[in-house]
């Protein structure tokens, strides 16, 4: 039974993550519901404008950040091994 309960809480856990996930992405991207007369207003919403398109600051092809969060990365598990090699080495 105690082999069990580590995979159905861990299981339980993500699907309580995934779900939370779901809600919240959905309660910012959805469209607030409209309700009652509109009456004047209602031609502002049908007035079609040209939106400004927004000015990207990205630069094309650059992979600066990627690459550094990689190494950091990297660097996050690699050195936490190198440092209990010589322990594990002694244990032989």
């Amino acid at each position: 039974m105690k082999k069990l309960m580590r995979p159905i809480i861990t299981a339980g856990l993500g699907i309580l993550l995934a779900l939370f996930s779901a809600a919240l992405t959905y309660s910012y991207s959805a469209p607030p519901a409209l309700e009652g007369n509109f009456g004047d207003a209602a031609a502002f919403f049908l007035q079609s404008t040209s939106t400004p398109q927004p000015k990207d600051i990205s630069e094309i092809g650059s992979t600066d950040g990627i690459v550094i969060m990689g190494i950091l990365i990297a660097l996050i598990i690699i050195v936490p091994i190198l440092l209990q090699r010589k322990s594990w080495m002694e244990n032989r």
